[in-house]
């Protein structure tokens, strides 16, 4: 929607560095796009929560599959090569560094155990060993990228024009950002006024939620075989979806900007670090408890390796 010639954003505004973003007009431009979007997600919304809670993508199952959920996938991943393109080519360096480092973590030295300090009840302080780079590989990544890019700031080896190529890796171009925001801010309905709607914004929103279910209910059955679980039964995903359109209308109304929904990266990410949420339900008797008590449930969280076998040194929580 924003693609349209209506709503592009004027050339003076696209260089960060020369804009001052307290300044009425900035503030108006986007501003009047947060509100257009406000409405055409709202409305939106309404239609994804009709589908969810009236069952009717549940009925649809039938007809979605593999051969439907992949080319959606793709579809909705495709257009996003532009933006990410646009997001490296600040420094195509740092980027392919910081790509190297997330593939590094993530596949070669997973499997490599760091020993960490940990604190435990009644052993108190003690040595155990934790797979770092399997369970944080792409935070270990961009930690270690943000402080390259701060040192060649401090030594001013990038770039200070701000016309130049490469000045916007400088950890100093929104510096004053953080000192210019409120210490305490709380959101409400409108609060960038009045939601506007327009019949262009709407469908394209529309369009946008049709691939949306398509997606999140290829992520239900996705992230419920990767965590070993059971696949998710029609009313359990007729609900998921219901609940992302009440997602969304909640954010139209308080003018994030974006909708809610399930995102495959974060249950591609499963398959990355190995790391999944395991609950024994329901709850079972156990030998102490009596007559028509229950016990208690094992919440335990677990890691596999690549070879789909728990690691050694899990910690279980009674619940």
């Amino acid at each position: 929607m924003l693609s349209l010639p209506t709503w592009k954003c004027p050339p003076w505004t696209l260089n960060a560095s020369l804009v001052n973003t307290s300044s009425p007009e900035f503030t108006e431009e986007w501003q009047k796009r947060i509100r257009e979007l406000q409405g055409a997600i709202m409305v939106a919304s309404c239609v994804q929560m009709l589908v969810g809670f009236s069952g009717l993508i549940g009925f649809l199952m039938r007809f979605i599959g593999p051969l439907t959920i992949a080319p959606t996938i793709s579809l909705v991943a495709l257009p996003l090569f532009d933006s990410a393109g646009n997001n490296a080519g600040i420094h195509w360096g740092i980027a392919a560094m910081t790509i190297f480092l997330i593939v590094l973590f993530s596949q070669y030295l997973k499997n490599v155990a760091v020993p960490m300090p940990i604190y435990r009840g009644q052993k108190k302080c003690r040595v155990s060993k934790f797979y770092l780079f399997q369970v944080f590989p792409v935070l270990l990544a961009l930690c270690i990228s943000w402080l390259l890019c701060f040192v060649l700031t401090v030594t001013n080896t990038l770039p200070t024009a701000p016309t130049a190529y490469g000045h916007l890796a400088r950890t100093d171009t929104k510096g004053d950002v953080l000192s210019r925001a409120p210490w305490f801010r709380f959101p409400y309905p409108g609060q960038w006024g009045l939601p506007t709607i327009s019949l262009a914004g709407v469908f394209g929103i529309i369009a946008g939620v049709i691939s949306s279910m398509v997606e999140s209910v290829g992520d239900y059955y996705a992230c419920a075989r990767l965590v070993g679980a059971p696949p998710p039964p029609r009313h359990a995903v007729n609900r998921g979806i219901g609940i992302e359109g009440l997602g969304c209308l909640l954010a139209g109304a308080w003018g994030t900007g974006n909708g809610t929904t399930s995102y495959s990266e974060n249950v591609g990410a499963l398959g990355i670090t190995r790391v999944s949420l395991l609950t024994r339900l329901p709850f079972w008797p156990t030998g102490e408890a009596g007559k028509g008590e229950q016990g208690v449930s094992l919440l335990t969280c677990l890691s596999q390796n690549s070879s789909r076998e728990f690691s050694e040194g899990t910690i279980e929580t009674k619940v």
